[in-house]
């Protein structure tokens, strides 16, 4: 019995450094599981958009959409039923976060940077408009402030409250008394706007976003099975 089509769907981004890192996270899902049939697919930006992904399906092909993004929202909770809603044959599958292996990759990537115990950790991810993607950055950050000794704060790029500036003003204030630096963990797959933008908060450091990271594709393989073993 042929699997289930597995399209990965990204947000898209102009940022030819980007979409390089989220072809390569594709492209390790397909080594990762031989003979699986990967589409690529975006909710924003680039092409080919996750709605005509859909409709180019054969009729009665069953497939999983795994969004290759970080955290609930509306391109989760909206944009995705709406490409599948007349396919009842394709599914959908949770995004990439929360996940204590995003947790272990972000801490490694600031004692990469040199974070000491002293200085406090800005989780900084891109934001939504709805609820559920602040509830699941909260969950990130509280998985990050596990495997840590510093404080972890969390602020947004858009959409949501506190916005990145902001929370390093107030990280900062918090660290005075310790003359601690305020760290930005880069909670986002790729370089692009969103990235850029972390440079202009006025924190010490900035870290690299997730990407390039093969834990990527595993975490994207194991929404798929997840979603196979509940059907």
């Amino acid at each position: 019995m042929n699997s289930p089509v597995l399209i990965a769907c990204a947000h898209g981004t102009r940022n030819a450094e980007g979409q390089a890192a989220i072809r390569k996270v594709m492209a390790d899902i397909e080594d990762l599981r031989p003979g699986l049939q990967v589409l690529e697919a975006y909710v924003d930006v680039q092409e080919p958009e996750l709605s005509g992904v859909v409709e180019g399906l054969p009729e009665g092909t069953a497939a999983v959409v795994v969004p290759l993004l970080l955290s609930t929202g509306f391109h989760i909770k909206v944009d995705v039923p709406k490409a599948i809603k007349s396919r009842p044959e394709v599914v959908a599958a949770r995004p990439l976060g929360p996940d204590l292996r995003l947790a272990e990759l972000l801490a490694k990537h600031l004692r990469a940077a040199g974070l000491k115990d002293n200085d406090g950790v800005l989780l900084a991810a891109a934001g939504s408009s709805l609820p559920d993607g602040s509830v699941d950055s909260e969950e990130q950050a509280r998985l990050l402030a596990e495997l840590l000794p510093n404080k972890v704060r969390v602020a947004y790029g858009a959409s949501a409250e506190p916005n990145v500036p902001d929370g390093v003003a107030s990280l900062r204030a918090e660290l005075a008394q310790d003359s601690g630096r305020v760290f930005i963990a880069s909670y986002l797959l790729a370089t692009g706007y969103f990235h850029d933008q972390l440079f202009k908060a006025g924190a010490d450091v900035v870290t690299a976003p997730l990407l390039p990271a093969p834990v990527l594709a595993e975490i994207a393989l194991e929404r798929y099975d997840a979603v196979l073993a509940g059907r």
